[in-house]
């Protein structure tokens, strides 16, 4: 069967095009889709959407699908992206074979907020600054606990009530420091990194700002 595939940002300059006809066999799964294009490894945090709908990687695919593959703003253990957050390829960034703990934090959105029902949230960012924010953030941390590795990924645009909208995640030798840095960390992304949400309610919205 055949089907359409787009490629964004980095990755379309990775390969050389932007979109591709590509012939698969009956009943391949979106998974099935970037080993077929031959480009070596696949990204951390590679998003799948089929027909305009974001796709799980074991979705099957049927002739003549549209299958975009959207990458993070920008790649690395510090990165923001326009698709869910991926808490998988926020933990393989910071395994490490001298840690005895790795720590985690997962951000999600409520559906009550300062005694208002809450339908969705939106995150905007100035996406030019907020990643060197987080690695400052990192670093910092660092020299505060015995660490090996420490990640962060925000998601940008509509967030679902229930979906997650930041992970962090933090490794080291013991799971006192992990944990510690991983509070620490997301205390210090929600006051410093230049990111923004409004809150979506049934009867209006608000912009609320930093540190919310």
């Amino acid at each position: 069967m055949q089907i359409t595939v787009r490629l964004f940002a980095g990755l379309r300059e990775q390969a050389g095009f932007g979109r591709r006809e590509l012939d698969l066999d009956e009943g391949a799964v979106v998974g099935d889709v970037w080993p077929a294009l031959g480009l070596g490894d696949e990204p951390s945090g590679l998003l799948y959407a089929v027909n305009k709908k974001y796709a799980e990687r074991r979705q099957t695919l049927a002739g003549g699908d549209d299958v975009a593959l959207i990458p993070p703003v920008s790649g690395g253990a510090f990165r923001l992206t326009h698709g869910p957050v991926n808490l998988t390829s926020v933990v393989v960034e910071v395994v490490d074979e001298q840690a005895g703990a790795i720590a985690t934090f997962l951000g999600t959105v409520r559906a009550q907020s300062r005694g208002r029902d809450v339908i969705a949230l939106e995150y905007e960012a100035y996406e030019e600054m907020a990643e060197d924010v987080m690695a400052e953030i990192a670093e910092e941390v660092r020299s505060r606990y015995d660490l090996c590795k420490v990640a962060m990924a925000h998601r940008l645009g509509r967030v679902e009530v229930g979906e997650t909208s930041v992970a962090i995640g933090v490794s080291a030798p013991h799971r006192q420091d992990a944990l510690g840095a991983c509070a620490d960390a997301i205390e210090a992304l929600k006051a410093r990194v230049p990111l923004w949400k409004k809150e979506l309610y049934a009867d209006g919205e608000e912009w609320i700002g930093r540190g919310s």
